[in-house]
């Protein structure tokens, strides 16, 4: 554990930068950074320069913006809801905006209209989830987990159904897209937008969320508005989870084990932690990446199951560690 968490930030970027530069240095074609970057100053049209600014870069920018997207909407789910088992795949948000975008495929929208799908989609789920976890009495929190945990179950037992009427040449697609697919990405301009504006608002609700994570009534007692902040919060998760299965598909596991990692770490405090999600989901689905198309090479396995690969592992033994789960 590192003594400060302004030490932990320095090696997370650092972890990020190097991460980065090792998925556009590594492929089936080896390039050296360095002649790319002198090609670029020279103006020269080389093919390295082609395979790096239009296939890699795009690609790995792509994997950063979608793991820190995910990573920081699991940080604020769990807080939010002050349980650990929080997450957008298990509340069914991704599932929800899947459908959603799923649908919009098989009419063949494409393009802006994917994002605003996907985004009406997550909505749509969490409304359901909360709405309904809220009705009755009883363990509000527990019974907001298990109605996620059933919302998601049907919005699985939708995306089965689309991908039943679906025609043979788009099952392909939507199923490696479900699975988490990156091998068609493009510069993630929008997800990037997102991530940094999502980050900067988390940020700036850092201290509410410190509070919320006392109690609601702890928050209120100070000042705070709980149904304010949870309105709040809950937009900009589902703004959050709608772009990164956008650009990437459905991805589990990367907003549930990052936060853990990062508390097991020491870091409760929501200023360094919201931002340090960012870094470390980031960097986490670029290694991901990287292995998703370097283990059986020149063959590319989806995103999405390498991340399941790791992230059930590494979650059973941080839920091992925990005293607190």
């Amino acid at each position: 554990m590192m003594d400060t968490p302004r030490s932990l930030t320095l090696l997370l970027i650092t972890l990020a930068l190097t991460c980065i530069v090792i998925s556009l240095a590594i492929g089936s074609v080896n390039i050296e950074i360095g002649e790319v970057l002198a090609d670029i100053v020279a103006g020269n049209d080389s093919t390295a320069k082609r395979i790096m600014l239009e296939l890699r870069l795009p690609r790995t920018l792509t994997a950063f913006a979608v793991g820190g997207l995910l990573a920081l909407a699991g940080a604020l789910l769990q807080v939010l809801l002050r349980n650990p088992l929080a997450d957008p795949y298990i509340l069914g948000v991704s599932g929800g905006a899947a459908v959603a975008t799923l649908t919009a495929m098989l009419a063949g929208i494409s393009g802006a209209w994917l994002t605003g799908s996907a985004f009406v989609g997550s909505l749509v789920s969490i409304a359901l989830v909360f709405g309904i976890s809220r009705a009755g009495a009883g363990a509000a929190r527990l019974k907001l987990l298990l109605t996620g945990v059933i919302i998601a179950s049907g919005w699985g037992a939708l995306i089965s159904l689309i991908l039943s009427i679906s025609s043979s040449h788009q099952i392909y697609s939507m199923l490696f897209w479900l699975m988490g697919d990156l091998s068609y990405a493009q510069m993630p301009t929008l997800g990037i937008v997102v991530l940094l504006t999502g980050t900067g608002v988390a940020w700036w609700l850092a201290r509410p969320l410190n509070l919320f994570a006392r109690g609601e009534m702890f928050a209120a007692s100070l000042g705070e508005n709980p149904v304010r902040l949870r309105t709040i919060v809950y937009f900009l998760a589902s703004l959050l989870t709608a772009t990164a299965v956008t650009l990437a598909g459905s991805i589990g596991f990367v907003g549930l084990v990052i936060p853990h990692m990062l508390r097991l770490a020491g870091i409760n405090d929501h200023r360094w932690l919201l931002p340090q999600c960012v870094l470390l989901g980031g960097s986490f689905l670029v290694l991901a990446d990287i292995l998703s198309r370097t283990i059986i090479a020149p063959q590319q396995l989806p995103v999405g199951v390498v991340t399941a690969l790791i992230g059930v592992p590494l979650f059973l033994y941080l839920l091992l560690r925990s005293e607190k789960i």
